[in-house]
């Protein structure tokens, strides 16, 4: 899964980054406005994992993860650094929004910028639809071909969604009707996180903001969520542990680092979900869709597994941590559960997948 972090110049977006993935670019580095791209893996904290590895002290710990693609400040009516092919490749947006005062911008209007920035993606996939529709109607000008003409009636009805400036996130399209326009990459499409970059005096307010300017509406709309962070304070933090940084963070009265709250969200927005895996060498958390059948689950530890699928071996996280890790005593109370390719896993559940592949 692939994240795509934007934003306005200057609204703290690749100070995020590198909170995001321990990174370390350097935020002067996009001053040029060039579209410039760097990219990192951040890891989604989940408590329960680190409790499972208190249990059964592996080797290594897991943590299930996300690709972070971080694009160059796009400013008011350029749009060309959106063409780039691996940030539209992203399975969500994270738009990160100045809500503090600039010295040269002055002070902050989050639903002035979140509209900005919503307009240049509307614009920008305008740009593909038109380019697109002027083709096809060449095309079947030329030879009429019925999946040509179904394709132009979808795009005639994006494009009018589009000149509404209605992102396509809001448009109802059939199963079939999003197959057959996936290859656009279309970007108002993506599910997006409105992430507020507070000032450090304005923590108190995190959880107002959304009262505060005004973004009701916003949240409100289809496959959106609205957040708030300091990256500020979150740079401080990050340069503390254990008590020192639990005294901080309590100073602050915020019972954890702001930037796990924005990791989560980004993990809901993409509608994921964590199994775990448990052996000698790593506890690991892996992320699938909501939905996923155990057959799936499977896949995504080893292809193997789901060519020789047998069973999978189930139990939730919480019997496993009420016996202590023991696998046996499950399996004494009936804890542990058999379950078909079809069954459909379960935030937080273990699993453990029975396989053979016949040689």
């Amino acid at each position: 899964m692939k994240i795509g972090l934007i934003g306005l110049p200057k609204s703290g977006k690749t100070t995020l980054f590198n909170l995001l993935t321990g990174s370390h670019v350097a935020t002067a580095r996009y001053d040029a406005g060039r579209a410039e791209l760097h990219t990192g893996v951040a890891r989604v904290p989940d408590p329960r994992l680190d409790r499972l590895a208190a249990l059964f002290r592996p080797k290594k710990t897991t943590y299930a993860s996300f690709e972070v693609v971080d694009l160059a400040g796009i400013a008011k009516g350029e749009r060309a650094g959106l063409e780039t092919k691996e940030f539209r490749n992203a399975d969500a947006l994270l738009h990160v929004v100045r809500a503090f005062t600039d010295a040269v911008s002055g002070p902050p209007d989050p639903k002035r910028d979140i509209v900005d920035l919503e307009t240049e993606l509307i614009l920008a996939d305008l740009e593909v639809v038109e380019r697109r529709l002027e083709r096809l109607e060449a095309s079947i000008k030329r030879q009429r071909k019925e999946a040509e003409v179904r394709e132009q009636a979808i795009l005639r009805r994006l494009k009018a969604a589009l000149e509404a400036e209605r992102p396509l996130r809001a448009v109802d399209l059939t199963p079939e009707e999003a197959k057959a326009v996936r290859g656009f990459t279309f970007l108002s499409e993506k599910p997006i996180l409105h992430c507020l970059n507070l000032d450090e005096k304005a923590i108190a307010d995190g959880s107002r903001v959304v009262e505060k300017y005004g973004l009701g509406a916003i949240a409100a709309h289809r496959r959106t969520r609205v957040g708030w962070v300091s990256a500020v304070i979150e740079t401080e933090v990050a340069q503390l542990a254990g008590e020192e940084q639990q005294a901080f963070l309590a100073d602050l009265g915020l019972e954890e680092p702001a930037i796990h709250r924005v990791l989560s969200d980004c993990y809901a927005l993409l509608g994921l979900i964590s199994f775990f895996t448990i052996g000698d060498d790593e506890v690991r958390a892996w992320a699938i869709p909501e939905g996923t059948r155990a057959l799936e689950a499977a896949d995504t530890v080893h292809s193997d597994m789901a060519r020789g699928f047998i069973r999978a071996e189930v139990n939730s996280y919480d019997d496993l941590v009420a016996v202590k890790g023991s696998f046996p005593e499950l399996r004494s109370r009936g804890q542990l559960r058999l379950e078909g390719k079809d069954y459909i896993v379960q935030d937080g559940e273990v699993c453990h997948f029975r396989f053979n592949v016949a040689r």
